[in-house]
């Protein structure tokens, strides 16, 4: 089968993570159940980046910033980009490693490995590089938010894009640990320390919590106003989208309490969750922020 462009078309995503995980339930069956929240992160990740993609020209190099269990990577690999993975991620995810290598063992035997950089983002040395770069739910869990945007932006070629999304912690909800929050981090962890620490659905509740960075979209508009030639834009239609893959997505709803379920449910069936596309940046929970580095003047 050949797409619009004349190529071959590749496996699909879907053949993919089946692929991955009969391999995984082979290898080690114990990571099954944590295969599946990976594959369907990367899954949503691959929709949140379809249009981007379709934009860019095949063999076009991008750079997925916290690229986890390498699945979306790998499949972009797969569908004729070049990918670099770089990932970032120092606290909380240390149960990645034996994932990843097995789905970097099924990645080599098909030819489809990408680039790796194990190093956090913030000692990128990339410069003018990547036609397009992307992260999911990962900006909340970096060290330094301003270095690693202003790194990111210095690694794109001039008119190229860094697409992201993130909880906004302007937003009283955190969604790791699925609770309210209080103001600040240290007052929601004093509140809630045994619900953070003595958490049982998350591998590394310490690590997961200790990395996250409270970032919200007020820092993100200050902080890219300090970076020279670029431009910032906020997209309000991921919250809609997101609110109906609770619905959709048994394992993504599994991980939210039943109150949130319910209401979910409830706005999703009256079509209400659509009119949240009316709020602003600064009151959704979730960011979805493009960062475009300026052409050249005169080209």
């Amino acid at each position: 089968m050949r797409d619009a462009r004349g190529a071959s078309c590749p496996p699909s995503f879907d053949d993919w993570l089946a692929d991955s995980r009969e391999y995984v339930a082979t290898m080690a069956p114990e990571l099954l159940s944590l295969f599946d929240i990976y594959a369907g992160e990367a899954s949503f990740g691959r929709n949140f980046i379809q249009s981007d993609l379709a934009a860019l020209p095949l063999g076009a190099l991008i750079l997925e910033v916290g690229a986890g269990a390498l699945l979306l990577s790998c499949q972009l690999q797969q569908e004729g980009f070049r990918v670099t993975a770089l990932e970032p991620l120092a606290h909380g995810f240390s149960h990645f490693g034996q994932l990843r290598s097995l789905v970097l063992e099924r990645a080599d035997a098909k030819g489809i490995r990408p680039t790796i950089q194990n190093l956090p983002a913030e000692e990128m040395a990339d410069e003018s590089k990547f036609d397009y770069a992307f992260s999911i739910n990962v900006m909340e869990h970096v060290t330094d938010v301003a270095k690693v945007l202003a790194k990111v932006v210095k690694s794109l070629k001039h008119g190229a894009r860094y697409h992201f999304t993130c909880p906004n912690y302007l937003f009283p909800y955190e969604p790791h640990f699925n609770m309210p929050t209080l103001f600040s981090k240290r007052l929601t962890e004093r509140f809630f320390a045994n619900r953070i620490f003595k958490n049982t659905t998350l591998p590394d509740p310490t690590g997961t919590w200790r990395s996250l960075n409270w970032i919200s979209v007020r820092q993100i508009s200050k902080i890219s106003g300090l970076i020279p030639g670029v431009r910032l834009s906020y997209s309000r239609r991921l919250l809609a989208s997101t609110l109906e893959r609770l619905q959709l997505d048994k394992e993504f709803a599994a991980r939210r309490s039943a109150w949130i379920r319910g209401l979910v449910g409830c706005l999703v069936r009256l079509r209400l969750h659509k009119l949240l596309i009316f709020l602003p940046a600064i009151m959704m929970p979730i960011i979805d922020c493009t960062v475009i580095r300026h052409r050249r003047s005169g080209r």
